[in-house]
């Protein structure tokens, strides 16, 4: 069997096959991929490789709000991307953000990723750029700095759109784990 590259929502995944991305990105991170995680990678479009022994690589995105300089966004986010132990360094992860980045530039404005500092040359060699300006989120108590994020935020625009200016913080929606 050759790898085979696949690409739907979560919907179309189906409980075998999302237990089976579950299990790889568990793997993948070492046990710290949480259940705030998985759900985040959830109710949008998956990107994902299978070989002969399974789900070898993932990547899935999502529609997050993004507030900038006083206009609401639909942004593409990307979550979930793993590849399994046996399989790195071959090119899958490129696969799959290729498959994420075709969904992104047609039906977002702009993608944007928190990149782990094993992800980060991945993301900047295919053209995603660090955010250099100001990250907040929209809190349960009103708009809140997230000074952790800047240095690991990229964003990549879709389909020869242009960027947000850095002059105004991207404000991304709440959500329960991490937020970004």
């Amino acid at each position: 069997m050759t790898d085979s590259l696949h690409t739907a929502p979560t919907h179309e995944l189906g409980p075998e096959r999302l237990r089976a991305v579950r299990e790889m990105l568990d793997a993948a991170f070492g046990g710290g991929f949480s259940d705030e995680d998985w759900d985040h990678a959830l109710g949008g479009v998956h990107a994902w490789i299978e070989d002969e022994r399974g789900v070898a690589a993932h990547g899935s995105v999502i529609m997050r709000r993004v507030l900038h300089d006083g206009r609401s966004y639909r942004v593409g986010y990307v979550e979930g991307v793993g590849v399994r132990g046996d399989r790195r360094r071959e090119g899958l992860g490129g696969l799959v953000m290729a498959e994420l980045e075709r969904v992104i530039d047609g039906a977002y404005p702009f993608g944007a990723l928190s990149a782990s500092d094993d992800g980060a040359a991945l993301y900047a060699a295919r053209g995603w750029r660090l955010w250099e300006g100001r990250i907040e989120a929209l809190g349960p108590e009103g708009i809140v700095h997230l000074p952790e994020e800047e240095g690991s935020t990229y964003v990549r625009p879709a389909g020869g759109r242009r960027l947000p200016g850095r002059a105004a913080a991207l404000v991304f929606d709440w959500r329960d784990g991490d937020v970004l």
